[in-house]
């Protein structure tokens, strides 16, 4: 295969013209400036992965014309003005382009082209120097695994869904896809029931693919499986226990898992199993990444808390004043943001490179940058635990608010001087995480008069300077977490809900979709969500008086008694309400996927889970 030099970004009108193309999506300003129609840009995998066979063919025309014209002048040699062809040269000598082609064109499987797509898009390697990467991992582990290994087939799962989730593909290897997903799926079970094969480091990566495969699809399936292989990917580095951090990759291993509970914990509601000194002892590979994390796993601590508070106790005194501690547990771990922000080193701090004041055609939606500031970082991963701290801060505020909500009820908790102090918060934050997603989406890489020598980070294959799937993949739990905030105006959710369509559509990430349809507002649905879950029984003091009445005989006429009566009308107006807010917070665009999530994320309970009619002893 021979090197046809870079292969050009611009579109498909501007390459005829034979100009420089100034690679602005959706259409280029060169074709606008000459009222000309943007035919668009080709895909990024085929600009990789190109056909030569077309080429191949004139030059084995070109060749055989030579060919020709050197047979014609040494058989006219002897006769002057003579140029015909001796029959037995022309035999040897005339042949089709094909058969006179030096190099035969290449037929690369569409499986070899799928694994080259995903290492290029997914694997990212350490920097020199550097221990920062993301399953990093499976290239030495596949090699040394068998091609028929539940790791394979996982491998293969999550690389065919991904290289058929580009649009040239339409749709043609969801089946393959689907295959090695199931086949994957049954050797993992297969091994999870070997008491020495479930510890292994190629199960738990196994795992690890599975879950990233539901992200990848986003399937009805893969949505209720996700938190599935997350949880279970948990239990099993919980029975591998320290030894499997005396390994590289049982150390890698342990901070992917632990960046996936992460986020399970904080989407769920759920505690973090073990503890933050247990996930973070002798596990730090970067020490502000792993500052990060430590914040993140309390934040998911808190979270858990407060739900589990809202959830079973009544207004008291004494339970006040829990729920003023709790405040003050959260802006403690929130100052620890603000600490590490401040404090992280000098090649950790964002550049602010440009500022833009328009919206092409007024559409936020299609818009590449809001309307701001531009920011670029060394890298993305970078750029990702940044972000993660600004989740982290989103959340502590929407906690804080919701406990002084508890705490002020029924007075509005806008008025209180913690809403106020976390909205100034929330709203720079939504900043700050807005001016970053240019950088993570490629916008620098057209722009070398701006950004010099900048680039997303080190892949295991594939151009560097290319948009990747993972930048997106890392985006798409910080867009969730913007787009669903109160403070987040109707301009910021339109141009969010435009990023997370084009990671689901170009970048090939479909879990982005789903978030993208969600209709979610925090803190106040949590407030109301808070206000669903109460005890009916605001003054239930008295256990003795309240265990009794619910023993009464029922009323002559009816077959509950008052008591009863009175928790069966609160249940049915719970389902009522909580039908409501799960329906305005999946969006327009119900489905069976966008329940769940928004259900999850809300911490709903279960239809068939009984409501809190008497508080916990």
């Amino acid at each position: 295969m021979v090197y046809c030099g870079k292969p050009s970004r611009g579109c498909q009108m501007c390459r005829t013209r034979r100009i420089k193309c100034d690679e602005t999506k959706p259409t280029c300003n060169q074709c606008a400036k000459s009222r000309r129609q943007c035919p668009g840009y080709k895909d990024e995998f085929d600009l990789v992965f190109r056909n030569e066979t077309q080429a191949t063919e004139r030059r084995a025309r070109k060749a055989n014309k030579k060919a020709l014209s050197k047979a014609g002048k040494l058989d006219g040699e002897g006769s002057e003005g003579s140029f015909a062809l001796n029959p037995a040269v022309a035999k040897d000598v005339v042949k089709s382009p094909m058969q006179q082609a030096i190099i035969p064109a290449l037929n690369v499987p569409v499986e070899t082209q799928a694994s080259c797509h995903f290492v290029s898009n997914f694997v990212l390697m350490p920097r020199q120097g550097s221990t920062r990467g993301f399953m990093d991992f499976l290239v030495p582990m596949i090699k040394s695994e068998g091609p028929e290994s539940h790791l394979q087939h996982a491998f293969n799962a999550c690389s065919m869904a991904l290289i058929n989730n580009r649009s040239a593909s339409r749709n043609r290897f969801a089946d393959k896809a689907l295959n090695e997903y199931t086949q994957a799926l049954m050797g993992t079970n297969q091994a999870l029931r070997d008491p020495e094969q479930q510890k292994t480091d190629s199960t738990l990566a196994a795992v690890l693919l599975l879950g990233l495969f539901e992200n990848i699809t986003a399937k009805q399936i893969g949505m209720l499986a996700w938190g599935s292989h997350i949880e279970g990917a948990i239990q099993l580095v919980k029975q591998r226990g320290r030894k499997q951090l005396r390994t590289k990759n049982g150390l890698m291993l342990f901070v992917a898992v632990r960046t996936q509970m992460i986020i399970h914990t904080l989407t769920t509601g759920k505690a973090p199993i073990m503890g933050v000194e247990w996930w973070l002892t002798d596990a730090i590979k970067d020490q502000s990444a792993g500052d990060c994390q430590r914040i993140m796993i309390k934040t998911g601590e808190l979270r858990a808390e407060v739900t589990r508070l809202m959830n079973s106790m009544v207004r008291s005194p004494e339970n006040v004043e829990i729920m003023l501690n709790m405040i003050r547990r959260c802006q403690t771990v929130d100052q620890e943001a603000v600490n590490w922000m401040r404090n992280v080193p000098e090649h950790w701090h964002w550049k602010t490179v440009a500022w833009e004041d328009n919206v092409p055609n007024g559409d936020y939606s299609k818009a590449e940058v809001y309307p701001g500031r531009v920011d670029v970082y060394r890298d993305f991963y970078i750029a990702s635990v940044w972000n993660m701290t600004r989740t982290a801060r989103l959340i502590l505020a929407s906690l804080i608010v919701r406990s002084a909500a508890w705490v002020c009820a029924p007075i509005d908790f806008r008025t209180t001087p913690e809403y106020a102090t976390a909205s100034r918060t929330c709203m720079d934050t939504i900043t700050d995480i807005i001016a970053s997603v240019p950088y993570h989406l490629g916008w620098h890489l057209n722009k070398p008069h701006i950004v010099q020598r900048a680039n997303l980070g080190q892949f295991a294959c594939g151009e560097e300077d290319a948009l990747k799937s993972l930048a997106g993949y890392f985006l798409t739990w910080p867009l969730s977490c913007v787009m669903g905030q109160d403070y987040t105006t109707d301009n910021q959710r339109a141009w969010t809900v435009g990023r997370l369509r084009y990671i689901g559509n170009d970048l090939g990430v479909k879990y982005a979709h789903i978030l993208a349809d969600l209709q979610i507002r925090i803190p106040s649905m949590m407030i109301r969500r808070d206000g669903l879950m109460a005890s009916p029984y605001g003054a239930a003091h008295n256990f003795e008086k309240l265990t009794s009445a619910r023993t009464t005989a029922p009323t002559p006429g009816y077959t509950m008694n008052p008591l009863q009566q009175r928790e069966a009308m609160h249940k049915e107006q719970f389902e009522q309400s909580r039908a409501d807010l799960l329906a305005k917070a999946a969006g327009p665009m119900t489905s069976h996927e966008t329940q769940w999530v928004a259900q999850s994320w809300l911490t709903l309970p279960e239809r068939s889970s009984s409501i809190p009619t008497a508080p916990h002893c």
